[in-house]
């Protein structure tokens, strides 16, 4: 499935001297080649994860794990980074979007990390499997229904399925009303492709989202969140929804369409289950490839050299994965030794739900397009060449065209939590002059697929 790379060759575009570049095209479409030679330097090595941003990318797994697990030596609290903090990063650089401080779970440490991130848990654990595993069926149907009676029976399932899918299914989980629902895939969607004031976007659809539930709470993982013991303030829900969109939409997307062309793909993977092909996926192509900021509290040295406190260490959770010293005994390791969840106390506390949405969306494609079959061969398919995922960019793929209509609502409590029902209390207010009425606005993807849902 993978090349084999000579460790002693510096992979094409990487200088012969320096740090090694951990983004653009070259990098992007072989990055293997680019952990192989890192490999060769040691456990980690320093890398420009974005042009004069360095850090230390860890590449061994035993490495990586030593990191994950030990929250005493390494934190995640990135106001100790000293390059930002002397004006050594550039105030427009790409990656203080991913690496800078915010107030949530994953830039937490000690007390303060386990107090948000036990809410998050805890709200977690209200999802049931059955219910999500319906909201998964029905998002995936709607989206195939979109594309699936096209007359050439063709399709691109990047952007037409594996993209859309989670962002309907975590708008459900939020309790998201059509328009609000519509404005935060907007948001979260602008924020990946790095559309101007998307953060704005979300952010205010999320406040709004938050004042609504305080007037009229539900049954759904934003009212889980405000009404947790932890007493969280509207500020710390609103980054918690940011940091479980933006944690588990893009990488989700990225394992669906990785999985999906695993197994379409000719190398005999139909002949497996889903769950091993979303398996393979995990361990061979982590959606989230680099990532998981540390600082070290204190100067470490690791393999030779050593880790400067304050200094960003990033995790390469694709290079750990794919560890020659870990191929040897990777069989004998459980299925789920792999690192794409991360590990310690910050791994992701949504890899089951996670799993299950990515299984059941692959299932659902196959169930309702069973001749779907990859007009590519898989090892000319194209990867977004950046360095935080590992993401296809397309997924051509053609099969039978079939229609498909709304079967029943997933969650029938739906109506209740995400709008106003004749008995809430309705707040008046003095009348005032109305302007003229606008022209109504197309339906955004949430609306449509609510109303799909209703049958209209």
């Amino acid at each position: 499935m993978h090349q084999q790379h000579d460790a002693q060759e510096i992979p094409p575009g990487c200088p012969a001297h320096g740090k090694v570049p951990l983004y653009g095209p070259q990098f992007g479409s072989d990055p293997e080649a680019t952990y192989a030679y890192l490999r060769s330097l040691g456990p980690s090595a320093a890398v420009d994860i974005a042009p004069e941003v360095e850090v230390e990318l860890v590449t061994s797994y035993d490495a990586a794990l030593y990191i994950l697990q030990n929250p005493g030596s390494f934190v995640r609290d990135s106001r100790r980074w000293n390059a930002l903090n002397e004006g050594r990063v550039p105030e427009d650089s790409p990656a203080l979007p991913m690496m800078g401080y915010r107030p949530n779970a994953l830039f937490s440490d000690g007390a303060a990390h386990a107090r948000l991130r036990q809410a998050v848990v805890d709200s977690l654990a209200t999802v049931n499997e059955l219910k999500l595993v319906r909201q998964t069926q029905q998002s995936a149907d709607y989206l195939i229904s979109q594309f699936g009676a096209e007359p050439r029976g063709q399709a691109e399932l990047m952007a037409a399925y594996a993209q859309p899918l989670p962002l309907l299914v975590f708008s459900d989980l939020f309790g998201c009303p059509p328009e609000l629902g519509d404005r935060v895939i907007v948001g979260i969607s602008g924020i990946f492709e790095g559309t101007p004031g998307a953060d704005e976007v979300l952010g205010g659809a999320l406040a709004e989202l938050i004042a609504l539930k305080r007037r009229r709470p539900g049954y759904d993982l934003t009212t889980k969140l405000m009404e947790h013991p932890a007493q969280l303030t509207d500020e710390e829900v609103l980054h918690q929804l940011v940091t479980l969109l933006s944690g588990g939409t893009a990488p989700l997307a990225a394992a669906i369409g990785t999985s999906a062309a695993l197994f379409l793909s000719e190398d005999g993977q139909a002949a497996l289950p889903v769950e091993d092909a979303v398996a393979r996926t995990l361990w061979n192509y982590a959606p989230i490839a680099n990532y998981a900021g540390h600082y070290a509290t204190h100067d470490v040295e690791l393999g030779g050299r050593v880790l400067k406190a304050g200094d960003p260490i990033l995790i390469s959770f694709a290079a750990a994965n794919t560890d020659p010293k870990l191929a040897q005994h990777r069989e004998q390791l459980s299925t789920k030794a792999h690192l794409a969840f991360g590990a310690g106390p910050h791994a992701c506390p949504a890899k089951d739900p996670a799993f299950m949405i990515a299984v059941t969306a692959v299932e659902s494609l196959l169930n309702r397009l069973p001749d779907i079959e990859m007009r590519v061969p898989f090892k000319d398919l194209t990867w977004a060449p950046t360095p935080w995922s590992r993401s296809l960019v397309t997924l051509p793929v053609r099969f039978t065209p079939r229609t498909l209509r709304a079967a029943a609502p997933a969650d029938p409590a739906r109506a209740h939590t995400a709008q106003p029902t004749a008995a809430a209390p309705q707040r008046t207010a003095t009348p005032t002059p109305q302007a003229p009425k606008a022209p109504a606005q197309p339906r955004g993807l949430f609306s449509r697929f609510l109303a799909w849902t209703r049958g209209e």
